[in-house]
């Protein structure tokens, strides 16, 4: 594992520095994934308004005029925000938590903000006195859809981030109603479809307010979101940032994170060897135990898991993988590793996000191929949602979260989401095409 790029220079050039460690690749994926997602939604603005589906607007502005301190005060908030969270998470090494928690806890670079508020506020200061003029006028501009995906990324990244916090809290109610401003300000988890549900409210609201027709504008993004989604997904499978699925049990692994296939009782050998980690969540440090991770179970015989063989032909990483020197230092101790990452899991599990880096990069190619062949309002978006309804139903089988009792049937809130996704998608895409179909005809 690459949990910062410390490791990348060591593992890929045999040499070691240091600074390099203050740079978590989560981080820079996650940079990454916003910035293809705006070339991506861009690119398909700029296509959609050629084809006359998206037009201007006509907005009265003044122009002329220097930056007032308004301008530059809210150019500079913005600017602290993002550069005390994205720079303190591209920069920062949290101790033990997600990369994806690290957006929403307290923790961050105050010269990151510093920087990217000074940064910032220069920039405005910089338009604002290119085009000054001795008397500010007032004129017409034309602003287009493609103009203002600046705004739209940073209304999904900030409602994004606060839907996947308020739907984590929903799935852990019980621990919210017990503490609630703990439980906001914490280093919790986020959930995936709760960011994903209120960005999409939020920007469509916005896209309401600016006369951008909602129906194109959500086609436009559908295979942003999907690359975006793959690029993250890698992101935690190149850190190892916890978000693995149950253990496979017919493969082993030593304490190096070499994994072999499995013989009769060899499964139940590794879970009674390291009774500590799966019962109670510890590890030996030195002489002393430690916690090292929250999966833990009440008996042996709890631990979740499958038993799946992958044929010959592939590599058994990618059925069965341990995780070595992952970013939350989750596991057992690999001997003879003095690094600051030096833990291993004692089972290998499913790498489920490198199953979700792939399935959705694949079906990112195809919505971007046929993207042109349908002419159908809304029909993209319908594909987009049935696509990844149904893709993170099939990883949720392999994939521990916390189970409900909905009509009889156990099932994650996860599941639950993805399910109704799948479903409206279908529904959006056979309705887009009914009504295209009539209108044509």
């Amino acid at each position: 594992m690459y949990p910062n790029l410390y490791y990348v220079f060591k593992d890929w050039w045999g040499v070691e520095w240091n600074t390099l460690s203050f740079i978590n690749t989560f981080g820079l994926l996650v940079a990454l994934a916003f910035i293809v997602a705006a070339w991506v939604l861009t690119a398909e603005l700029h296509r959609k308004e050629k084809l006359a589906l998206l037009l201007p607007r006509e907005e009265m502005i003044t122009v002329g005029s220097p930056a007032s301190i308004i301008d530059l005060l809210i150019n500079g908030l913005v600017g602290f925000g993002f550069g005390y969270k994205i720079l303190g998470l591209i920069f920062s090494k949290p101790v033990f938590i997600n990369p994806q928690e690290y957006i929403f806890s307290k923790e961050g670079s105050i010269v990151g903000g510093i920087l990217m508020a000074a940064l910032l506020a220069g920039i405005k200061w910089r338009e604002k006195n290119k085009v000054k003029l001795k008397e500010p006028e007032r004129r017409v501009v034309r602003i287009w859809p493609h103009d203002r995906v600046g705004d739209i990324i940073v209304l999904g990244l900030i409602f994004g981030i606060l839907g996947a916090k308020l739907f984590d809290n929903f799935e852990h109610w019980d621990e919210f109603i017990a503490n609630p401003i703990q439980k906001l300000l914490s280093q919790s988890g986020l959930t995936f479809y709760g960011g994903l549900i209120l960005a999409a409210i939020t920007i469509c609201w916005y896209a309401y307010k600016k006369d951008i027709k909602i129906k194109h504008l959500v086609d436009a993004a559908a295979p942003a979101l999907m690359i975006a989604y793959a690029i993250g997904r890698l992101g935690c499978q190149i850190s190892g940032d916890g978000d693995w699925g149950v253990f496979n049990s017919a493969y082993v692994s030593d304490n190096q994170g070499k994994v072999s296939i499995a013989k009769l009782g060899d499964f139940e050998k590794a879970l009674q060897d390291n009774v500590g980690y799966f019962t109670e969540g510890k590890a030996k440090e030195g002489a002393n135990d430690i916690y090292v991770t929250d999966r833990a179970y009440n008996s042996l015989e709890a631990v979740p898991h499958k038993s799946f063989k992958g044929p010959s032909f592939l590599p058994s990483w990618f059925f069965a993988y341990s995780y070595p020197q992952n970013v939350n230092k989750d596991g057992i101790a690999i001997p003879g590793i003095t690094d600051e990452h030096n833990r291993v899991l004692p089972q290998p599990v499913f790498p489920t996000p490198l199953y979700e880096a792939i399935i959705c990069s694949l079906l990112f190619l195809l919505m971007w191929f046929i993207r042109k062949s349908i002419k159908a309002p809304m029909f993209m978006f319908g594909l987009y949602l049935s696509l990844n309804g149904a893709e993170r139903l099939m990883v949720e089988l392999i994939r521990v979260n916390k189970a409900y009792l909905l009509f009889g049937i156990e099932t994650t809130q996860a599941e639950m989401i993805a399910f109704i996704l799948l479903v409206s998608g279908g529904l959006l895409m056979w309705v887009s095409k009914k009504l295209y179909t009539r209108i044509a005809i």
